[in-house]
């Protein structure tokens, strides 16, 4: 202890590489009630804990115990990314409109940009990505094939303007990414560098202390072809995933595939119009057909429900039409059809859209007509060629049985539509389907040659021809990584950090009236910052044990050394928070199997 003010002890001493942090000084309220906001438990603990404090909605300030962590993840990452090559960069967050015009995201990105004028009205957005300003660099830095392979990265804040952001530091308008880019001369060396970030991003996630899935995914606005994302499952995630049972493949529900019937081959009836008054909906026509005495019985499986639906590219103000059609027992999931169809955007119609098309009866419509008026029409890979279907004729009160895709209607392409269900089957083996919830942890793109061609990013070959570059394009989100670590680790006495990210690697508590068992905590947590561990130190006087405790408990490192009672009989009390075993150690011996146990 340095002498004089109890309030001048410095917040943290540095040895080397290890840090003590004193409670007495340390920047830091916790808090024994939820914030009233907050609905998942990441929200809950960090700021319970004090790590973050909500500024407005979706920003927050981190607070010193919560920077360690946040920083403890960057350095895991930073890691990797040198282990395979990676070379650190950083761009600027204020980026020039006519950038992201050239590769046309200025307009895709809609609303979700977060735009803003300088003082002579010249426009600027927050960068969400950095794509381009990646591009730009290398076609300004690099121009031979000798060049290459490359591999550049930032840790940068990213700005995006959620309509909804929600549940603390998971969904927010500002957040930290690393985002690395490859850049090189083949497609083989492409496929390279994003097996070389996929086993990085395991390695990544496996030191975090992450349960993980890597699953299949589609590009969206980023393009490119190749597309998987990690997800941490949990139940606040806000992603959706499949997973089988019978084989590792997952994927989330925008690129799911599932099983679907074999073509039939079976020569059907002519179609037939049926009069089926007073059925606009699945339920009650089920019910009509199978009191028309057809010689078959029918169930919602056997009828083809089109959904209208309307699409606007980006930057137009005029909606098209688009029917989708699905078996009439599945739902139609418009999230799902947004990701696919992502940037272009969709929305249900409504009858507003349908009163310029008036061959399109609300509960009637069929696809016989979509072609003749101009509708596009895609259907769900359920609705195989050759199967038969009762459907709409596009006239009140009327359907029409014996549809058969291929011979009475053809569908403009097939787009996964349905809403997926637990046991649908498995595409890959046949095996049962699980749906379950997660966190996008991380994404890795093959971009192809999207952003190199917009740009002109070319490298003269060894034969003297230029070639243009082609990309991959890889993300982790920091800041969300440190909420769904809390996710997946807490427990309902607080955060349980995994060691690597931990704002410390012990945590030790002084308990007592007199000065013995401050004076003994004084020495161990002086021997163990001498060995290189990093300890949190609660030296505050005043304070209840219990209060120390409950506090030990909420803030969640790894381990906790007590030293209070068992001074009168030589031994100090060693927790660990994620077991809750506890046992007692000589206190002479405390710094050395502490060292022990964290190395």
């Amino acid at each position: 202890m340095l002498p004089g003010n109890p309030r001048a002890q410095p917040i943290s001493l540095r040895y080397g590489s290890a840090v003590l942090l004193r409670l007495s000084t340390l920047f830091l309220r916790t808090l024994r009630d939820d914030p009233a906001d907050a609905e998942v438990p990441s929200h809950k603990l960090l700021v319970r804990a004090g790590y973050v404090r909500r500024v407005g909605p979706g920003v927050y300030t981190w607070l010193p115990l919560g920077l360690v962590v946040l920083r403890n993840v960057e350095r895991v990452v930073r890691e990797e990314m040198a282990a395979i090559g990676g070379q650190e960069v950083h761009f600027p967050a204020l980026i020039p409109r006519e950038v992201f015009e050239a590769s046309g995201r200025w307009t895709d990105y809609g609303d979700a940009l977060f735009r803003l004028a300088d003082r002579k009205g010249a426009d600027y957005l927050l960068g969400p990505t950095h794509e381009e300003l990646f591009t730009l660099l290398v076609k300004g830095e690099y121009s031979s094939y000798k060049d290459f392979p490359l591999i550049l990265f930032q840790v940068q804040t990213k700005y995006r303007d959620e309509q909804r952001p929600r549940a603390g530091i998971l969904r927010g308008r500002e957040f930290v990414m690393k985002d690395s880019y490859s850049f090189d001369v083949s497609d083989e060396g492409l496929v390279a560098a994003y097996r070389a970030h996929r086993d990085a991003y395991e390695r990544i996630f496996t030191r975090l202390g992450f349960d993980y899935r890597i699953v299949f995914a589609v590009s969206g606005a980023m393009g490119g072809s190749a597309s998987e994302e990690f997800l941490a499952p949990a139940p606040s995630g806000e992603d959706t995933f499949v997973q089988c049972s019978a084989c590792d493949y997952a994927a989330n529900t925008e690129a799911v595939e599932i099983a679907v019937p074999t073509p039939d081959e079976v020569t059907h009836p002519a179609a037939k119009v049926l009069d089926t008054p007073n059925t606009p909906t699945i339920e009650t026509l089920v019910e009509r057909l199978n009191a028309l005495g057809l010689g078959e019985t029918f169930t919602g499986a056997d009828t083809l429900k089109n959904v209208v639906l309307k699409t606007r590219q980006p930057g137009s103000d005029a909606w098209e039409l688009l029917v989708v059609g699905v078996p009439g027992d599945r739902e139609v999931d418009l999230a799902r059809l947004a990701g696919q169809l992502e940037p272009v955007e969709v929305a249900q119609a409504d009858a507003t859209d349908l009163a310029g098309e008036p061959r399109l009866v609300r509960g009637y419509i069929g696809p016989q007509v979509l072609r003749e008026l101009g509708v596009r029409y895609l259907v769900d890979p359920l609705v195989t060629e050759g199967s038969a279907w009762v459907t709409g004729a596009n006239e009140l009160d009327r359907h029409a049985a014996f549809v058969v895709r291929g011979r009475d209607f053809e569908a403009d392409g097939e787009i996964g539509a349905v809403e997926i269900r637990d046991g649908d089957r498995c595409a890959r083996c046949g095996g049962s389907l699980t749906i379950a919830r997660g966190i996008e942890l991380g994404h890795v793109f093959q971009l192809g040659r999207k952003y190199a061609e917009v740009f002109g990013l070319q490298a003269l070959g060894p034969d003297g021809k230029p070639a243009t570059i082609t990309m991959g394009s890889y993300g982790v989100g920091i800041t969300r990584a440190v909420a769904a670590l809390a996710e997946q680790t807490h427990d309902d006495k607080g955060l349980c950090w995994p060691r690597v990210v931990a704002p410390a690697d012990v945590h030790v508590v002084a308990t007592g009236r007199d000065e013995a068992p401050f004076e003994a905590a004084e020495d161990i947590v002086a021997s163990l910052v001498a060995d290189g561990v990093r300890v949190l130190f609660d030296d505050r006087r005043g304070v209840s044990p219990g209060v120390k405790f409950a506090d030990a408990e909420l803030l969640g490192v790894p381990t906790t050394l007590i030293v209070g009672r068992g001074l009168a009989t030589g031994v100090v009390e060693l927790r660990d928070r994620r077991s809750g075993e506890r046992r007692d150690i000589p206190v002479d011996d405390a710094a050395s199997v502490i060292t022990a146990l964290v190395r």
